[in-house]
């Protein structure tokens, strides 16, 4: 099973900490891997949701650990360009990553090659497939 943390969020969502280095950071030393939000602007790579808040370098995407969401168009040309791991979904049932897995929305039908988003937000039974996103990472990964 390979356990994402969403943004950086280990034990829930802290909303002014999402996408920060030093968040996503402390992440990835407790041995998980990281979904974060990726922008392009002015040559730069940054982190961000909604707007460019952290620049980033590729070598910091680069990061086998790291699942990059990109956010806009420019995102995506520029993470296939230096070969990241990245995806880009809205409100996709399924989208698939540059790494051929299935980043699978809350609530749909899971795969033996999905990953499953944020399940605390959906009414999964048994949760049988590749790997868990969620804002309660430690939580799935010490069940």
């Amino acid at each position: 099973m390979i356990y994402i943390s969403h943004r950086g969020n280990v034990d829930g969502p802290v909303k002014d900490k999402e996408n920060n280095i030093d968040h996503i950071q402390k992440a990835l030393n407790k041995g998980f891997e990281v979904e974060v939000d990726v922008r392009f602007n002015k040559n730069k790579f940054f982190l961000g949701h909604d707007f460019d808040q952290f620049e980033v370098d590729k070598e910091f995407l680069l990061n086998d650990k790291i699942w990059c969401h990109a956010k806009t168009t420019k995102a995506l040309i520029e993470l296939d360009k230096i070969k990241a791991h990245y995806f880009w979904h809205q409100e996709d049932d399924y989208t698939i990553t540059s790494r051929g897995f299935i980043w699978t929305y809350p609530g749909k039908k899971l795969f033996p090659n999905s990953i499953c988003v944020l399940p605390e937000h959906a009414n999964y039974k048994d949760i049988n497939c590749k790997g868990i996103c969620s804002d309660f990472i430690d939580k799935y990964k010490n069940d």
